[in-house]
């Protein structure tokens, strides 16, 4: 592959969905320290009818009634010859996956995906909890050299969501990021 998302138009359109804590904190390893509905109903009416890009221990951290999520084409991206993910496609190397995703599609990481295509993706749409977390994944961080927040909500105080070891309230937001222009660093 080569160029970037802002240089080479047969480059797809990748777009980053997650949520953190402060701490840019996104998961445990096996699944995320939280459950704050208003953030799942978001991440429904960002992704749905959209191609979706996800490692296997993403997928694996999924509740199996969601699996694959629906509304969606679900791609996974798995080294291991004998996974076979029931309704998901399957990509065996980096290069492969973004074959398939054709104009584009959301990535749902886990961090390492995200880390793999950081640089690939044009877009990033990041629910932010005002909360510290405990978790091992982070996310990628944004660097205000090449990115820039295009959309900002308000904070929200979630009616009824809980962040593992968190006390207090569960305030959150959502954050649209931009790719500034030229700042895509060249694929190989």
């Amino acid at each position: 592959m080569s160029g970037s998302p802002s240089e080479d138009s047969s480059a797809p359109h990748l777009r980053m969905v997650w949520a953190q804590a402060r701490d840019r904190v996104i998961g445990t390893g096996d699944g995320m320290p939280w459950h704050v509905p208003e953030d799942m109903k978001h991440f429904v009416q960002v992704t749905r009818g959209n191609t979706v890009l996800m490692g296997r221990a993403t997928w694996e951290s999924l509740t199996p009634k969601f699996r694959p999520l629906p509304g969606r084409r679900n791609i996974v991206l798995s080294r291991d010859p004998d996974f076979t993910p029931e309704g998901a496609e399957v990509a065996r190397t980096l290069d492969e996956a973004v074959d398939m995703v054709g104009e584009g599609a959301d990535v749902l990481g886990g961090g390492s995906i995200y880390a793999a295509l950081h640089d690939m993706a044009s877009e990033a749409i990041v629910t932010e909890f005002d909360a510290d977390a405990i978790g091992a994944v982070r996310a990628p961080e944004l660097s205000p050299a090449q990115w820039r927040a295009a959309e900002t909500s308000e904070w929200e105080t979630s009616e009824s969501g809980h962040i593992d070891g968190w006390d207090g309230p569960v305030r959150y937001r959502f954050i649209r990021y931009e790719r500034i222009e030229n700042q895509t660093p060249m694929v190989d």
